[in-house]
């Protein structure tokens, strides 16, 4: 496909061709009193071997309460010890995960527990303002016909659930040797519920084998081994922290660092110096809040040396003090989605910084990406067009639904993103927007990514989103919200002014907000359906 916006990835490597299970027991064979997990806010540290320990008491758990491979557990809880127990003793006796995010309300646990049908429920007894036991029983037994069993996680008990200790019992080798036994690399393994922006959310199924070797493959491109630890302030219920950060852990040997069971950045800094972490993962929105915090200049970041930064495209202004004021040298920059378990492209530590900070880097091992038009050809080199990657890490499909996952995945085994991108003659991707994101403001198409990197420009600007509201007169109108830096007086004219006679008219944002936060999702995405919508109330203007 000379001249065309095609790549494929090495092959040399091969693929791993096993299971979680039995690749945690290769872990805990060959690094057994190496350091595995550190969960700071419960004071906790666990070898390789004591982790496989745990995870056979508890595998040995759940089959004593009936789950058997194929079965549905769920799991809602913030970043803990347990969420990776339970992670991995699913994969050891072939259940299925379905992974929960902590801030779903009651309709939403009702949707996701019935629509794969959850037989088991781990889950925290609260987080932040969720209070998850009253939740439940708000909801009722009636209506979740599936779920046989909750299990809460913590020493207490409550009436009408099991406690944790329930599962954590005397391990049986010879149950779960049965129970793994016919297990294999394709099986299901988890369920990951996509955010969804309208209508309800998707279950991703993906495989031992798309989250095992894209673990892999990340580890192997940021380069760690059994002397690194990774910092996952990232959440757990979502690719980035479960595949990115332990699945890329368990594959190389590195230990798994949480700092706390929610994103907070002190916390952060202070698990890097206490624990000598080498390698930090978040979304931009995190790195933003660390190097904005004011114990920066005293903490020892020293240790870091390289990291993952991915779910959102990064600002250059940040990537660049991310490389020099954290240490970061080696960080990179990794794209893809939950459906490509999650990563299809990364830059590599050694690439120029031109192409780190302005690239999500190139095609991973064993995949492929190309660039397509909107009559699905592939385009030439350098011209913009959606984004579609195909290789063992697509997922299987989306749960009980056939007909979303033919939208997704072509005849040919294409997952299309619906992103933006380029790429060029060497095979970098750029990723330029959302399609859905696009304004069409009076015919003409902008794209909020290009005026957000030009916003960033701005000495006081910290962060901006740039979306479209309705207009009477030109169909759309470009509205951006804009985070100050700490202690910077910013006010809509200045933002105005920045934009004026240096990027065309028609960009220019028509309605401006200094804001002290966007609205997001848990893992760090800006949710700018939600920001229209808010703007638009405000505005007193009809929704498109």
């Amino acid at each position: 496909m000379h001249g065309l916006s095609y790549a494929k990835g090495p092959t040399e490597v091969p693929l791993l061709d096993t299971t979680i299970g039995t690749a945690l027991r290769h872990a805990a064979e060959r690094w057994a009193d190496g350091l595995a997990l550190v969960s700071r806010h419960q004071g906790l540290r666990w070898t390789w071997s004591e982790l496989d320990a745990a995870v056979d008491r508890v595998a040995t758990g759940l089959l004593r309460l009936g789950v058997t491979a194929g079965d549905r557990v769920g799991i809602w809880a913030p970043n803990c010890a347990e969420w990776t127990v339970i992670q991995f003793a699913t994969a050891r006796i072939g259940a299925i995960l379905v992974t929960i995010n902590p801030a779903y309300r009651v309709n939403e646990i009702e949707y996701a527990l019935n629509k794969v049908g959850c037989s088991l429920l781990v889950t925290a007894v609260r987080f932040k303002t969720s209070d998850y036991l009253a939740m439940l029983r708000e909801i009722g037994p009636a209506k979740l016909p599936h779920l046989r069993h909750i299990v809460t996680i913590g020493a207490d008990a409550h009436e009408g659930f099991l406690p944790w200790d329930t599962l954590d019992t005397t391990a049986d080798a010879d149950e779960l040797a049965a129970a793994g036994a016919g297990l294999g690399a394709d099986d299901a393994i988890n369920i990951q519920f996509t955010s969804g922006t309208t209508g309800f959310p998707k279950g991703a199924t993906l495989t031992h084998r798309n989250t095992l070797n894209n673990g892999y493959f990340t580890a192997q491109t940021i380069a760690l081994t059994e002397a690194d630890r990774i910092c996952i302030p990232v959440p757990l219920y979502h690719c980035f922290g479960m595949v990115l950060g332990n699945m890329a852990a368990l594959t190389s040997g590195a230990a798994m660092v949480y700092p706390g069971e929610a994103f907070d950045p002190a916390a952060v800094l202070q698990a890097v110096e206490a624990e000598g972490c080498t390698a930090l993962y978040g979304v931009p929105t995190m790195f933003i809040a660390v190097l904005g915090q004011p114990a920066l200049d005293t903490t020892d970041v020293s240790t870091l040396r390289t990291g993952i930064m991915a779910g959102s495209p990064c600002p250059v202004t940040v990537m660049r003090q991310v490389i020099d004021r954290l240490c970061m040298r080696e960080v990179t920059i990794g794209y893809g989605m939950t459906e490509t378990s999650p990563l299809t492209t990364q830059t590599a530590r050694n690439d120029p910084l031109e192409e780190r900070v302005g690239t999500v880097g190139r095609v991973h091992p064993h995949a492929e990406a190309k660039i397509v038009g909107p009559d699905g050809q592939t385009l030439p080199i350098g011209e913009q067009g959606e984004y579609c990657s195909r290789g063992y890490a697509v997922m299987l499909g989306y749960w009980d639904d056939p007909a979303k996952t033919a939208e997704a995945i072509d005849a040919d085994g294409w997952m299309h993103s619906g992103d933006l991108a380029t790429m060029d003659a060497q095979g970098y991707v750029r990723i330029t927007g959302r399609i859905k994101d696009m304004i069409i403001r009076g015919g003409e198409n902008i794209y909020p990514r290009e005026i957000e990197e030009f916003l960033l420009t701005h000495p006081h600007v910290a962060d901006a989103q740039v979306f479209g509201v309705s207009d009477e007169k030109y169909g759309e109108e470009v509205c951006a919200w804009v985070i100050a830096r700490a202690g910077a007086a910013l006010g809509p004219d200045d933002i105005l002014g920045h934009c004026r006679g240096r990027i065309a008219h028609y960009k220019v944002p028509r309605h401006v907000r200094v804001v002290e936060s966007f609205a997001m999702t848990v893992t760090g995405k800006a949710q700018k359906f939600e920001m229209r919508r808010m703007m638009e109330a405000e505005l007193g203007l009809s929704a498109r």
